[in-house]
């Protein structure tokens, strides 16, 4: 995504310094995916609270899970989806890998990817202990080498054929329609006649085979009539809008808004674009409108705020911001970038409490631990800013810069105490560095 995007749209960088792929955080577009995926993980026997589907900035046509509960598609791959059923096809995929435990098996070969990833286990695991969450931290580490990628990213012929087997039991059973996953069956025929290194990701790590489409042709074929589903498409329209409204050119985005899917998804885009041509009246206008037809959704509300903030407009941002948390208070991102906004206006103690709440909430937003540092350091406690600044360059891989900065936290910290004990926990990761 473009610099606008990433300022907008909070981003924080994964433990990928062999890939450099990062992550492209922003509420509204986490809600339309979950919206999407919510049906499909459910019948699949998991709880759609405890799976994440977040978008990684990425062109090409791919999407991957790493454990049990994240899954991530690139922004590629789901401005080139055509359809709601299409998209979802790609979730239903990588959902029954789960469901299947491929993934399971896969992770039991964590110890053979990079340090930087097992570091990172380590630390989710000391997260997770000291805030009584186990879950919190999962999935922090997601870089590897090119090797670990394919380690626990590639699938057999035979994996494939039973994820397509079980995504479209899933659709069967909810009644959608099974053609979304021919068209990304069609998409990786047409991917095998490239050479491979002009071929996207996921055709690579997805392979196709004669029998795998042939078995997915037979399924669809013999599925019932189904009914398109508004709410699907709605999330998928909107999630497509606010990517493309962010990464395409303004003048674009502003002709393209006159055949959006709905009028307030086309009045969010007018209102994203105006902001990048520096029109931040009109850009508030055009917010406003949406919200007037949805006056209750959060999402419209904290892009106001981010408009707002975009524009140095500190003070006002956190007014909305405040809005959109009493509207959303489970939201991560939007009391994230509440903190923010505090942060910029020199309201520090209150910055600090909604970065703290934030943080239990969301351990992996590298730009909240970035602000949740500079907080402290602003409130005098170099202790919590040396520590919070070694789990943030600890979650990107940055060995020797996090224990740099945990040394530092442990001298300055009350010895025994738990901030104490999580410098300590990062210190002692240090035989991780053999190997």
């Amino acid at each position: 995504m473009i610099k606008t995007f990433v300022m907008l749209i909070t981003l924080f960088a994964t433990a990928l310094p062999a890939l450099a792929t990062s992550l492209l955080r922003d509420a509204d577009i986490e809600h339309a995916f979950s919206e999407l995926a919510r049906p499909i993980l459910q019948v699949a026997g998991l709880r759609p609270d405890q799976v994440k589907i977040m978008l990684v900035d990425d062109g090409s046509f791919n999407a991957f899970v790493i454990d049990r509960h994240h899954i991530f598609l690139n922004s590629g791959l789901v401005l080139k989806t055509r359809s709601p059923e299409m998209l979802q096809s790609v979730i239903a995929h990588e959902v029954a890998h789960i469901a299947n435990g491929h993934i399971s098996r896969r992770m039991q070969n964590i110890q053979a990817t990079r340090n930087a990833v097992r570091f990172g286990v380590a630390l989710a695991l000391a997260t997770g202990g000291a805030n009584k969450n186990p879950e919190l931290g999962a999935g922090l580490a997601i870089g590897m080498s090119n090797s670990a990628q394919r380690v626990l990213n590639s699938h057999t012929q035979s994996e494939e054929i039973s994820a397509d087997q079980t995504a479209l039991r899933y659709f069967s059973k909810l009644g959608i329609d099974a053609n979304g996953t021919l068209q990304v069956l069609d998409y990786l025929s047409a991917q095998e006649y490239l050479a491979s290194d002009r071929q996207d990701p996921y055709a690579r790590t997805h392979p196709l085979s004669r029998d795998r489409l042939r078995s997915a042709k037979a399924q669809a074929q013999a599925q019932e009539p189904t009914i398109p589903d508004p709410n699907a498409h709605y999330w998928h329209a909107r999630a497509l809008a606010k990517i493309s409204a962010f990464s395409q050119n303004p003048d674009q985005i502003l002709k393209k808004s006159k055949t959006a899917f709905s009028q307030d998804i086309s009045h969010m885009q007018r209102a994203i674009a105006l902001s990048r041509r520096g029109k931040l009246p009109q850009a508030l206008k055009a917010i406003e409108k949406a919200q007037a037809l949805r006056p209750n959704d959060p999402f419209f509300q904290d892009l106001k705020a981010e408009l707002l903030m975009r524009n140095r407009q500190f003070s006002q941002a956190a007014d909305a911001y405040s809005k959109a948390v009493s509207m959303a208070p489970d939201q991560a991102l939007i009391l994230a970038g509440q903190g923010r906004a505090l942060l910029a206006a020199g309201q520090n103690i209150s910055a600090l409490q909604s970065l703290k709440k934030a943080r239990d909430m969301d351990f992996k937003n590298i730009n909240l631990l970035h602000d949740l540092a500079l907080v402290y350091a602003k409130l005098e406690n170099q202790g919590m800013a040396a520590l919070i600044t070694a789990e943030r360059f600890g979650l990107t891989g940055a060995l020797k810069d996090a224990q740099r900065h945990a040394k530092k936290a442990e001298a300055l910290l009350p010895q025994g105490s738990p901030p104490w004990q999580r410098a300590q926990d990062i210190l002692n990761a240090n035989h991780l560095k053999s190997n």
